[in-house]
C-alpha cells in the first residue's frame, strides 16, 4: 500500500490571526492570504489527503524550517509527528508541540504550539507520510504557503512580554503616533504614520533581517534582533534601509521633511530590490525603526532627547573652542573639536527582558539607528538599558557610555589664549545643559492640534539636575571610562566681579524680527573694561553651523556698581535666506574683563515658529465612498514659496501621495483639496506635510471615523 498523500492545506489565516493579535495585517486580505503568527501561541491548520486518514496505519510528520540550512539542534528545524492518541499539547511553552484536533474522513485538523523561543522570520512547512512499519517508503509534500512568525508581547515566556494591555495597544498595535522635534523650550510633535500592518511592511522587515547577516539561529533572541536593526536601518555599512543626509541637498532623493510615515520608505526599498532610500535624518530613522519593530512584534517607541551630546572622544564632555576674536572654531588640525550638541536627537526605546544583565535592568532599552559612532566596527547603537543609563552603569552592554554621555555630558568652552601652556583657557563649564528634556508620546491620548499627548520621561533616564544622585551617576560613569578619568576633572574657575546674562529667546514666529540681548552688571566699585562679541547664525539640528547671520563686537567701560545692556537687532531680511533645516538659530556671546582677566561665554538657540496647517474633511465617510479633505495655511513670508510639495497619507484611507503644487505668493492663504476613498472602517488618521525651498516641515493631521 502506498503512503497517504497530502493534496492541500488550510491555515485558517484570519481565524488564527484573531487569537494571535495579528488580524490587522493586510497580508491576510490578499487573494492568497499569508499566515502571520506569534511565537508562544497555538494555531490550527487542516490537511487534506488523497484518501481517508486511518490513524492506526498512516504516519504523518509536520515539519517546519527556517533559513538555508535548517538544523534541529540550532532550533531552525522542527519535526512534529502526529500521535493520534495525543489529544493535548505539551504544557512547556518553550517547546514546539502538536496534537490531533479532529478527523473527518480525508481531512484532519491539528493544533500546533509554537515555541516561545523560536526564531522569528519566514518559516516553511512540509509534510512527510508513510505506512506504519514501512519507513523507507515515504511521501514528501511541500506546503506552498510561507508562514510569517513574529514576537509575542502577550506571552509571558517571550523576551518582549509587556504586561499592560494599554501599553501593548500603544507600543505594538498603534499605527500612528508623534515624534517630537523642535527645541526643549518649544517641543513640536511631528505626526508619523508607522503603518506596521501594511502588506509591504512585514516582507520589507524580513528582507532587512536577511541583509543584516544575523544568523537564523540567533533570530529568536530579541536583544540580538534589535541590535541588528539599529545597524540595518541605516545604510552606512550594509546598504540598509535609509541613507542619511544633513547638508540640505536632497535633489536626488526625498527631503527628510517630506516623509509623513514609513510606508513610502519601505515600499521604495522593497520595490528597488533592497537599495537604500534617500534621505533620512534622526526622526526618520526612528520612525522607520518603530515601524519595523512593531511589525515584528517588539514594543517600541520614539524618544527625543533635547540638547543631545555627541561625544566623539569618549571624555564625557562636549568641548567647544573659540578663537581670540570670539569666533567658534569649527575645524582644526591642532585640537579635537568634533564634539557637538544636537538641538534634539530622536532614538528608540524597545521593551525587552535582559537575561544577560543583573536583575532590574530589563524593560526599556535604548537603540539608535542614526549613524553617529561605530560599535564593534559597525554604525549601530544599543540596546542600552535605561536603568543602567540612569545609574551610570556604563559597563553593561551595549553602548551604555555613549548613551550616558548623550544625556549627561558637561559642556566646556575654551577660548584661545597665548599665555596658556596649550593655547586655550577654559571660559565656562555647564553641567546642566545637556539632556534638558526627554520626551515621548503618552499612551492614553493622541492630540492632533496641541501637545497634551507629550510625556516628559526625563527622570527615567537621568536623575534631577544638581542633585547628589545626578552627580553620583556621573562620577560612577567616569570611573568606568578611562578617557573621562583623564580629562573630566578640570580646575575650577576663579570668581569674577562682573555678572553676565544672555537673555533666553523662547520662540520667534517665522518672518518676524528678534533681538540678542546680554545684560552686564559690574559688582565692583571700580570701573571695568569689557570686550564682547555677540553673534547669531543658522544651525542644523545636529549642531553643525549653517550660515552667519549677524555679528557685533566692541569694547565698553562700565562704572562701579553700574549695569549695561548689549544688543543686536536682526530683521527677517537679514536671516530668511540663511536659514537651514528646522529654521534653528544659534547665538553665542563671549566677553572678557581687561582689568581682572575674567572670561565668560554662553550660548542659546531657538526655532522659528512655522505657520499652522489645518485639515477639514467633508463628504460621506463610508468605505468605498469618496470624501474631500482640504489643507490650509498662510505663507508668513513677504516672498514667494517655490518648489512646493504636499505629501498626504492615511492608513486605511490613502497610500502615501505626493502632490506637486504651484509657486505660492507672498503672504498668500494656501488651500489644497484632495479626495480620499476609505478602504477600512473605524477611526482613521490623515497626515499631511508641506515642504518648499524656503520653508520645510509644515504638517498637520486629523482623525475621521469611517462607517
Amino acid at each position: 500500500m502506498e503512503p497517504i498523500q497530502p493534496i492541500g492545506t488550510e491555515f485558517y489565516c484570519k481565524e488564527n490571526a484573531v487569537e494571535h493579535h495579528t488580524d490587522m495585517y493586510d497580508l491576510l486580505d490578499g487573494e492568497v492570504p499569508f499566515p502571520v503568527l506569534r511565537r508562544g501561541a497555538t494555531f490550527f491548520f487542516a490537511i487534506r489527503f488523497n484518501r481517508e486518514y486511518v490513524p492506526t496505519r498512516d504516519v504523518v510528520r509536520v515539519r517546519f524550517a527556517i533559513g538555508p540550512k535548517p538544523n534541529i539542534i540550532k532550533g531552525t528545524r522542527v519535526i512534529l509527528p502526529i500521535n493520534p492518541k495525543n489529544k493535548r499539547l505539551s504544557e512547556d511553552p518553550n517547546r514546539w508541540s502538536i496534537c490531533l484536533n479532529r478527523v473527518n474522513d480525508e481531512i484532519i485538523t491539528v493544533q500546533v504550539r509554537i515555541s516561545a523561543l523560536a526564531p522569528i522570520g519566514i518559516w516553511k512547512c512540509s509534510l512527510q507520510t508513510n505506512i506504519a512499519g514501512q519507513k523507507r517508503n515515504r511521501f514528501d509534500y511541500e506546503v506552498p504557503d510561507d508562514l510569517y512568525l513574529i514576537f509575542n508581547p502577550w506571552c509571558p515566556e517571550d523576551g518582549v512580554y509587556m504586561e499592560e494591555e494599554e501599553e501593548r495597544k500603544e507600543y505594538v498595535l498603534n499605527e500612528v503616533g508623534k515624534i517630537w522635534c523642535g527645541t526643549f523650550k518649544n517641543p513640536m510633535g511631528k505626526h508619523w504614520v508607522f503603518g506596521q500592518f501594511d502588506d509591504i511592511v512585514l516582507p520589507s522587515a524580513m528582507l532587512l533581517l536577511e541583509k543584516s547577516g544575523l544568523a537564523h539561529a540567533d533570530r529568536g533572541n530579541p536583544i540580538l534582533i534589535v541590535r541588528a536593526l539599529s545597524a540595518i536601518v541605516n545604510s552606512v555599512d550594509d546598504d540598509g534601509l535609509l541613507e542619511g543626509r544633513w547638508d540640505g541637498n536632497y535633489e536626488d532623493g526625498t527631503s527628510p521633511f517630506a516623509w509623513t510615515g514609513s510606508h513610502a520608505i519601505m515600499e521604495q526599498f522593497l520595490q528597488s530590490g533592497g537599495n537604500p532610500v534617500k534621505y533620512g535624518q534622526c526622526w526618520v530613522f526612528s520612525g522607520a525603526t518603530v515601524t519595523i519593530c512593531r511589525t515584528l512584534g517588539i514594543p517600541c517607541r520614539s524618544t527625543t532627547n533635547y540638547v543631545s551630546a555627541h561625544d566623539t572622544n569618549r571624555s564625557m564632555t562636549v568641548d567647544k573652542f573659540f578663537d581670540i576674536f570670539g569666533n567658534k572654531i569649527e575645524e582644526s588640525d591642532e585640537i579635537d573639536c568634533k564634539d557637538s550638541c544636537w538641538n534634539f536627537h530622536v532614538w528608540n526605546d524597545v521593551w525587552l527582558a535582559r537575561p544577560d544583565l543583573p536583575p532590574g535592568y530589563g524593560g526599556w532599552q535604548i537603540i539608535d539607528a542614526t549613524p553617529q559612532e561605530t560599535s564593534d566596527q559597525i554604525y549601530r547603537c544599543g540596546p542600552a538599558s535605561v536603568a543602567a543609563v540612569q545609574k551610570g552603569e556604563v559597563g553593561y552592554l551595549y553602548d551604555t557610555p555613549f548613551v550616558f554621555s548623550e544625556v549627561n555630558a558637561d559642556i566646556v568652552h575654551f577660548k584661545e589664549d597665548e599665555e596658556s601652556d596649550w593655547g586655550f583657557t577654559r571660559t565656562s563649564i555647564n553641567k546642566y545643559h545637556v539632556g534638558r528634556k526627554i520626551l515621548t508620546k503618552r499612551v492614553d491620548i493622541t492630540d492632533e492640534k496641541g501637545d497634551s499627548d507629550l510625556w516628559d520621561v526625563t527622570y527615567f533616564y537621568k536623575n534631577p539636575e544638581n542633585t547628589p544622585a545626578e552627580r553620583l551617576a556621573v562620577y560612577n560613569a567616569v570611573r568606568g571610562v578611562p578617557k573621562a578619568q583623564e580629562f573630566y576633572e578640570i580646575p575650577s574657575q576663579g570668581e569674577g566681579d562682573v555678572a553676565f546674562d544672555l537673555i533666553d529667546i523662547d520662540t520667534v514666529p517665522l518672518g518676524k524680527s528678534f533681538e540678542v540681548v546680554v545684560e552686564i552688571q559690574n559688582n565692583s566699585s571700580e570701573e571695568r573694561t569689557i570686550s564682547a562679541v555677540l553673534s547669531s547664525g543658522s544651525v542644523y539640528y545636529t549642531g553643525a553651523a549653517g550660515s552667519d547671520i549677524k555679528k557685533s563686537q566692541g569694547t565698553i567701560k562700565i562704572a562701579g556698581y553700574q549695569k549695561e545692556t548689549l544688543r543686536i537687532y536682526v530683521t527677517p531680511e537679514e536671516y530668511i535666506d540663511k536659514l537651514v533645516d528646522h529654521c534653528m538659530i544659534k547665538i553665542y556671546a563671549v566677553a572678557s574683563v581687561e582689568e581682572t582677566k575674567q572670561i565668560w561665554s554662553e550660548e542659546d538657540d531657538f526655532t522659528m515658529i512655522l505657520p499652522k496647517m489645518t485639515v477639514q474633511v467633508s463628504g460621506d465617510l463610508v468605505v468605498g465612498e469618496q470624501c474631500v479633505a482640504s489643507f490650509r495655511f498662510k505663507n508668513p513670508l513677504k516672498l514667494p514659496l517655490t518648489n512646493c510639495v504636499f505629501t498626504l497619507e492615511g492608513p486605511g484611507l490613502q497610500k502615501p501621495k505626493i502632490v506637486d503644487y504651484r509657486d505660492i505668493d507672498p503672504n498668500e492663504d494656501v488651500v489644497l483639496e484632495e479626495t480620499f476613498t476609505a478602504r477600512k472602517t473605524g477611526e482613521r488618521k490623515i497626515v499631511a506635510s508641506f515642504t518648499s525651498k524656503q520653508i520645510q516641515n509644515i504638517s498637520a493631521s486629523t482623525t475621521v471615523k469611517i462607517e
